[in-house]
């Protein structure tokens, strides 16, 4: 079994997880696929790994002692994966397709380490998610960090971190907001092929509002320009002036004051960001290497 660490990596997702479902999703494969890895652990083992509690899933004794093992063979091979690619001693720059609030907000602080660990140079392509999936498939970027999974037949798709959109402003507000309230505001909007705009209407359908019966003052296609526009806005304004964003987008001005959040009642607007990269790639060490790492940031 050792001689095939696919499976031990299943399982090592499973318990970083604590569940089969999000394991697959991460993993890029089906949930049935993941329970069968692991039944094959069990049966080779002859014993059980892992119990599924109503909190997750719990490691027995004998789970423990192979979750020791797993991680000395993943620590073991990551080593020996940067040796191979020293091996490679290829020269190029690997290109990141990322939408908007990832690439500007979330895989800047990371570009060093992935530098790093392929030793080449790394260039971040930024654009709406459509267009990434258009410049993988023509081959123009080597891997996608998208808002949305745009699927097609020819890319794999991994799931990777959580993301929240919350509703801003430089202004305080209540931190709670019920329909009415969001009418009692000046808005700035993304433009209508954004993934956030998609996902918000959906959200304001539920609650029984709508985008064109609000006060909107503008329209505008970058997240990073909405965010300025409301931060440097009148702060005195008789109405707030507001925009729903990526919390990733917003944090730091939230932590340092400049700027405060609010969510809808009863509503919480969560999405999941995704890995994707071709199909004829999946072996590809440099690709597989930064995949990895990318998956192993828990939070950003």
């Amino acid at each position: 079994m050792l001689k095939d660490f696919a499976k031990l990596q299943t399982f090592l997702m499973v318990i970083k997880e604590k569940s089969f479902s999000k394991a697959s999703a991460k993993l890029g494969i089906s949930q049935p696929a993941v329970t069968q890895q692991i039944k094959f652990m069990e049966d080779y083992l002859d014993t059980k790994i892992v119990e599924r509690k109503k909190n997750g899933i719990v490691l027995t004794k004998e789970g423990e002692d192979l979750y020791r093992i797993a991680k000395r063979l993943e620590r073991a091979i990551e080593t020996s994966e940067k040796e191979l690619l020293r091996i490679i001693k290829k020269d190029f720059t690997f290109i990141i397709g990322c939408s908007n609030a990832i690439g500007n907000y979330i895989l800047p602080s990371h570009l060093g380490e992935i530098k790093k660990r392929i030793d080449n140079d790394v260039y971040i392509n930024v654009g709406l998610s459509t267009e990434v999936i258009d410049q993988l498939e023509d081959k123009k970027i080597d891997i996608g960090l998208i808002e949305s999974p745009i699927f097609k037949d020819d890319l794999n798709y991994r799931e990777w971190i959580a993301d929240e959109l919350v509703v801003f402003s430089n202004q305080p507000i209540k931190k709670q907001l019920v329909a009415e309230d969001l009418y009692e505001f000046d808005w700035l909007c993304r433009d209508e092929d954004s993934h956030t705009r998609k996902i918000t209407s959906e959200v304001f359908q539920e609650i029984g509002v709508q985008c064109k019966d609000f006060n909107v003052i503008g329209i505008l296609s970058s997240p990073t320009a909405i965010k300025e526009t409301i931060l440097h806005s009148d702060k005195n304004g008789a109405r707030p002036l507001v925009s729903i964003m990526s919390r990733y987008v917003i944090q730091d001005d939230i932590k340092n004051g400049n700027l405060f959040e609010a969510r809808i009642k009863n509503q919480k607007i969560e999405r999941k960001f995704y890995i994707t990269y071709p199909k004829e790639r999946k072996h590809d060490a440099f690709v597989d290497n930064v995949i990895n790492y990318l998956l192993s940031i828990n939070k950003v």
